[in-house]
């Protein structure tokens, strides 16, 4: 392994592709590694928990976050991985060799496991023999050839078991938007595939609509991508593209971003950091377009650290004004590594504990997560960074602590004025 990270200067291409390779394999054996010692990990932890007489209903709670945790990654991501790595260990032999033996990817095993997941441990068994039992049918296959594959031969073996597990997986319909570089931003929905298939055709028929249109006007005619993203924007907005934007979004920059000609990076809230231009784009849209009003509400920040001023209450309850600051500070659920919208505001040092209702001992935090925190064994405290930003310490039952820090304030730590803009823009 440690030969295989030495890298030589000097060496041929030829033999940088093979270490390449060679690389790739041991990742993907260290991942059936990682597949079993999760494994393992539950089952210690369930024999403890079933001496310790714990309660049926809290055996294992927490342990998903605890792997997530540990592999830098979301709770829901934990619970999934926990969940596959069961499957493998217990019944797929041939799938681990493949993925020990470097054959398979983490990410196709998962594929894999994903359509055992309905079927009994004899078909999944089954499954397991007959696309993995032989390596060289695994040979030059990617993603979507595994995923078909493994999805046909599930059928098969018990149709009854995956059409029930395609109705349970309805209820998992969802839109989720995440950040991508230089403006961009992802919105992916998870529908049926029928769905998924009639959207898709209903916005190649608007893009060829609009390329006609555009074509026969004289006018610029763009990608088949831009199109679709064009026809997409305008089936669920009811608006052109380029149009000044007719919701609620909030926006938080400094005086000099939103005055001045600035160039700190403002916040949008449920996106992240957006240039000073781009924010000041948007306000002034809202200027010419009737449909659209802005409101600004000033925040005050410390000027050593960036931090929003800290508001505090004697109440049990985060009132309203604390929960918008905490949230427009936090951004995303603070548990390290979760990333998931914040739907909580609650105490850090529990106020049972005589913990403060304070922007200090406040977070945001996903449901999951704050229920998970709750949990015995779980501890979270509050710290400050040695930029003295908000930071918390989250200790879990084995030992390990996890820092979370919120992300710093359009000025981040250095300040250097006091004021920071709240920019509501939202339909009139």
């Amino acid at each position: 392994m440690v030969d295989q990270l030495a890298i030589d200067p000097d060496a041929t291409e030829a033999a940088l592709v093979d270490q390449l390779a060679a690389m790739s394999r041991a990742t993907s054996s260290i991942a059936a590694a990682q597949a079993q010692v999760t494994a393992l990990l539950q089952a210690k932890r369930k024999a403890r928990e079933d001496a310790e007489h714990v309660p049926a209903s809290q055996r294992g709670k927490g342990l998903a976050t605890e792997i997530g945790l540990a592999r830098q990654a979301s709770p829901w991501h934990g619970a999934r991985y926990l969940k596959m790595s069961r499957i493998l260990v217990d019944d797929m032999p041939h799938t681990m060799a493949a993925l020990a033996g470097g054959m398979l990817t983490e990410h196709r095993a998962m594929i894999i496991t994903g359509h055992a997941e309905c079927l009994s441990p004899e078909n999944r068994r089954a499954l397991d023999a007959e696309l993995c039992a032989d390596p060289a049918k695994l040979e030059g296959k990617g993603d979507k050839k595994i995923h078909a594959d493994a999805g046909r031969i599930a059928f098969r073996l018990d149709s009854d078991a995956v059409l029930a597990a395609m109705s349970r997986h309805q209820c998992d319909r969802t839109v989720t938007v995440r950040p991508a570089p230089y403006g961009m931003a992802y919105v992916t929905a998870l529908l049926t595939a029928a769905e998924a298939c009639a959207v898709q055709q209903a916005l190649q028929q608007d893009a060829a609509d609009a390329a006609a249109e555009s074509i026969a006007s004289g006018g610029g005619l763009g990608s088949r991508g831009q199109l679709l993203a064009d026809a997409f924007y305008r089936r669920t907005t009811g608006r052109d593209v380029g149009a000044a934007v007719p919701i609620t979004i909030n926006l938080v920059l400094s005086d000099e971003s939103l005055l001045a000609q600035g160039t700190e990076p403002a916040i949008l809230d449920g996106y992240g950091p957006i240039p000073a231009a781009v924010a000041r784009q948007m306000i002034w849209a809202t200027v010419v377009d009737p449909d659209t009003d802005a409101a600004v509400r000033r925040l005050y920040a410390n000027p050593a650290t960036g931090n929003l001023v800290a508001m505090e209450s004697r109440a049990r309850a985060f009132p309203k004004g604390l929960k918008w600051l905490i949230k427009l500070r936090d951004q995303t659920c603070r548990t390290p590594y979760c990333d998931a919208p914040i739907r909580h505001i609650d105490h850090v040092n529990p106020h049972a504990a005589h913990g403060a209702t304070s922007a200090r001992n406040g977070q945001g935090l996903c449901e999951r997560c704050n229920y998970t925190k709750e949990q015995p064994g779980w501890q979270t405290r509050t710290i400050y960074d040695q930029y003295g930003r908000h930071t918390t310490e989250v200790i879990t039952p084995t030992g390990r602590t996890y820092r979370s820090t919120a992300p710093p304030t359009p000025t981040g730590a250095r300040v250097l004025t006091s004021d920071i803009h709240v920019v509501r823009i939202h339909a009139a």
